[in-house]
């Protein structure tokens, strides 16, 4: 998984000489009373962390599957329980695969329930699915390049769309006055059948996936958009791809690049 740049260009030469200046108010301090000087260090902290947000923006993991089985998954650990009535769920994934082969994209399962599901269907569409029946949506197919796909939801309205590199679907009522409820585990890679467990190969996700992230709360579309180009928005409160803790079963590679 890769965590995208979506901070601002790193200006070498401007920091170099907002250092100098610096450095010479420091040397003077004879000159400057205390309230100056705390003032400069301040200052330097400043910079200091503005060095730091551009190394750790410019890094990044993601997350290899090359192999269908039935055994490898990543667990993420959610910043808080997934007690929800509204989300946007967001993800850059590829896959290879192609035919008529159901696909899991992401699983958020309690011990009776798949709560929210997340797939591409054996006809290509792509669907999710609250603890019944889902919802379904006719979109360009999944392929070896990146595609940043965002699912949105709001029980108050019903409300479901999708996103696919930016651009909306129409749509869909669904589960108006639905709860997503609180207590289990979300997987990638796998769909299980009973509480972490009888997993299929058949369908299990093969490819690529990285910036995982999830609001409790519709996103503006505008905000959709600019998480596609790479822009800093609000980071995710469910999930932040960031900070966030995985469990690694099987063959899933955590590969780290650099952009």
């Amino acid at each position: 998984m890769i965590r995208q740049f979506t901070g601002k260009l790193f200006n070498r030469n401007k920091l170099f000489l907002q250092l100098k200046q610096l450095y010479k108010s420091a040397t003077s301090f004879r000159n400057v009373n205390i309230f100056a000087f705390l003032w400069l260090l301040f200052y330097l902290y400043l910079l200091i962390c503005q060095i730091l947000m551009f190394f750790a923006s410019t890094f990044g993991n993601f997350l290899d599957k090359t192999f269908e089985t039935s055994d490898s998954y990543v667990e993420m650990v959610p910043l808080k329980p997934l007690q929800l009535k509204a989300f946007t769920l967001c993800m850059r994934l590829a896959t290879e695969l192609k035919g008529e082969r159901e696909v899991i994209l992401f699983a958020y399962r309690t011990g009776d329930y798949d709560e929210l599901n997340v797939w591409r269907e054996l006809d290509g569409r792509l669907s999710f699915y609250l603890s019944g029946d889902g919802v379904f949506f006719q979109v360009p197919e999944l392929g070896a390049l990146k595609t940043h796909l965002c699912v949105t939801w709001d029980s108050s309205s019903g409300a479901a769309t999708v996103f696919m590199d930016g651009r909306k679907s129409l749509t869909k009522i669904y589960k108006k006055g639905h709860t997503i409820r609180a207590g289990g585990k979300v997987l990638l890679g796998q769909d299980p059948d009973s509480y972490l467990g009888d997993y299929d190969a058949k369908q299990s996700f093969v490819g690529e996936v990285c910036d995982v992230n999830m609001w409790d709360s519709v996103l503006p579309d505008r905000t959709i958009k600019d998480l596609v180009s790479g822009k800093r928005v609000q980071r995710g409160n469910v999930f932040d791809w960031e900070t966030i803790q995985l469990k690694i079963s099987g063959t899933v590679e955590v590969i780290h690049r650099e952009l």
